[in-house]
């Protein structure tokens, strides 16, 4: 099994800057893919971002130039750095990763940005 333990979500004003982080530990055995989601009441969870063992990152369009993903192999953890917040990115922000195809969630962190 693989746990997610998410941090550095919280309040901060637009155009301020907050960093996320997700450490893996457990069954964390052939890790390919880490990656934020996010989600706001009533809407479908969307893309954020995703990186690779390699370092190939993925952003979604809303957040593209603004926000940068990150990880650390060897501490299994990923982190994400947001630039230029708007209240449009308030919303649960959750750790992904793929693990042989088996997907696991973490428990998501809050970020809330005021106007």
């Amino acid at each position: 099994q693989v746990q997610l333990v998410e941090s550095g979500g919280g309040l901060v004003q637009a155009g301020e800057s907050l960093r996320l982080s997700c450490a893996a530990s457990g069954s964390i055995f052939s890790i390919n893919v880490m990656g934020w989601y996010r989600q706001v009441p009533g809407k479908q969870r969307e893309l954020v971002a995703t990186i690779t063992t390699g370092g190939s990152a993925n952003y979604g369009d809303s957040v593209k130039g603004r926000f940068t993903i990150s990880r650390d192999n060897a501490k299994n953890t990923v982190y994400l750095q947001m630039n230029s917040l708007q209240p449009l990115d308030t919303a649960v922000y959750y750790c992904n990763v793929n693990q042989l195809g088996a997907v696991h969630w973490g428990q998501g962190t809050q970020v809330t940005v005021s106007s």
